[in-house]
């Protein structure tokens, strides 16, 4: 994921196609809304998820391999679109399946998730670092194309895996079930409704951040911009690793309103438009990400029950890639090209928008949510299966 998604601002400029930026990042949002919740339910009822991961991540591969080709041939526009659209398709459900995959071997989620979510920060990390100093491909589709190499592994590596049953395995589905719409009967619950409504609203803003910031450290004269952005995922390992403690002596409100609060902060620091403080926005990052999204998936993991875990991940895929990064990279690239003048962005404006749009994020949960102290009972998690 590192080596493909964080370089791709600059891979796409230097192959002339930077006008495309917010189209082919929205190819994910639109793919967010099609086809987590439907894998996400053939996983929960029908096949293994740990088959379904094997198929996505082969599709995923291959469907790299054609984006880099269309783009280094230079086949146009509605060529690498389509690409795009291909590797969000086949990319989109792999996040929460291999999330509840893990979860599903967890005897204690909420204190052994946290480390073991670190290796996949972990991996990201190498990524980059893979992407700047071994293949010298920020700007190249040798990214892309190593990234391709890496999801052959993976998918050579869950079809290895012993196959875990699916959690809800029925005969008769209504089409409903089929589809995994029934998973939007979770947004019954006040609680479960404001975190998933809030991770929409979140990952807007935080949509922004790969994009743009990495255009922003080479405006700013630094090279090795995807090595440099890895700083984030530094701070991610750090906070995973802790997050057991956190949970113990917090409760998860604190915890969800610190993330958004650190997520102001580092847009906050990138507005300063210096390379110290794009830097020290970075390194925030990590926290902004984790301490709201990682509490996010282990509040699902605690509060629903295990045959809604593959459609409850699903959901806020659809929630936080579907609607949050679509409305994110649309509403970011229009106003990054509001941004521009003289054909050169102004940098401070562009980022404290952004900042004031994730406060906005803030005050509306620390109005909203309610919750209750981790690990107690409630009689309605979940809605009648």
């Amino acid at each position: 994921m590192g080596m493909w998604f964080v370089p791709l601002g600059n891979v796409l400029k230097a192959y002339g196609y930077g006008h495309l930026l917010a189209w082919v990042l929205a190819c994910s949002g639109v793919a967010a809304f099609l086809s987590p919740l439907i894998v996400g339910a053939i996983a929960d009822q029908k096949i293994p998820p740990t088959r379904v991961l094997s198929a996505t991540s082969l599709g995923t591969s291959a469907s790299l391999w054609f984006i880099c080709a269309a783009i280094s041939g230079h086949w146009g526009d509605a060529w690498v679109l389509t690409g795009a659209m291909l590797v969000s398709l086949l990319f989109a459900p792999t996040w929460g399946i291999s999330t509840a995959i893990v979860l599903s071997q967890l005897k204690v989620p909420g204190k052994q998730f946290g480390p073991v979510r670190a290796f996949a920060t972990l991996g990201w990390v190498a990524g980059t670092l893979l992407v700047s100093y071994a293949l010298g491909a920020d700007d190249s589709v040798r990214s892309g194309q190593g990234a391709a190499c890496f999801w052959l592994v993976v998918a050579l590596f869950s079809w290895w895996m012993p196959a875990v049953a699916p959690a809800d395995a029925r005969q008769h589905r209504s089409w409903v079930q089929v589809l995994g719409l029934d998973a939007l009967a979770l947004l019954k619950n006040r609680d479960h409704r404001m975190v998933f409504i809030t991770a929409a609203l979140y990952s807007a803003p935080l949509a922004a951040f790969y994009p743009y910031c990495v255009q922003h450290l080479r405006a700013l004269g630094v090279q090795a911009a995807s090595a440099v952005m890895s700083l984030g995922q530094i701070t991610e390992v750090l906070v995973m690793f802790g997050m057991a403690g956190l949970i113990a002596r917090f409760r998860l409100k604190w915890i969800f309103l610190s993330g958004i609060a650190f997520g102001v902060l580092r847009y906050v620091c990138f507005a300063q438009d210096t390379k110290a403080w794009v830097i020290v926005g970075i390194i925030l990052h990590g926290l902004a990400y984790t301490l709201y999204f990682i509490t996010t998936q282990i509040y699902l993991e605690d509060r629903i029950d295990p045959k809604w875990r593959v459609r409850a991940q699903a959901l806020l895929t659809l929630l936080t890639a579907g609607v949050g990064n679509l409305s994110g990279y649309l509403g970011s690239g229009w106003w990054f090209a509001q941004a521009q003048h003289e054909n050169h962005a102004d940098w401070p404006m562009f980022w404290w928008v952004l900042a004031g749009v994730t406060a906005a994020v803030f005050c509306l949960f620390a109005l909203t949510y309610s919750g209750r102290k981790f690990g107690e009972a409630s009689p309605d998690e979940t809605p009648a299966v």
